[in-house]
């Protein structure tokens, strides 16, 4: 059991929650809300994927994962292509 894994799973876990259920978008850094013309997607979309995440990083902690590297290179891969989607199709031009 990797315990660093477990509390990085809890953390995004919460983040998930926060934004995704809670509409917590302020979490959110580097976006400007005057822009974004769909909050509640925005939200749902970010707190789903970090949501999911966190439960693959707990799921990975339980189970001794040994290539933790490739998941933070697909948390973070992930994390840029909502950038550039929410950039192209959430943000007001």
């Amino acid at each position: 059991m990797n315990t660093d894994l477990l509390i990085i799973g809890g953390l995004l876990l919460l983040m998930g929650f926060l934004v995704g259920v809670k509409k917590q978008t302020w979490l959110l850094s580097g976006f400007n809300e005057k822009r974004v013309s769909n909050k509640d997607r925005l939200a749902k979309l970010v707190g789903g994927f970090v949501g999911i995440m966190g439960v693959i990083f707990i799921i990975a902690g339980v189970f001794s994962f040994q290539s933790v590297m490739i998941l933070v290179a697909i948390l973070f891969l992930g994390l840029f292509g909502l950038i550039i989607y929410s950039n192209v199709k959430l943000v007001d031009q």
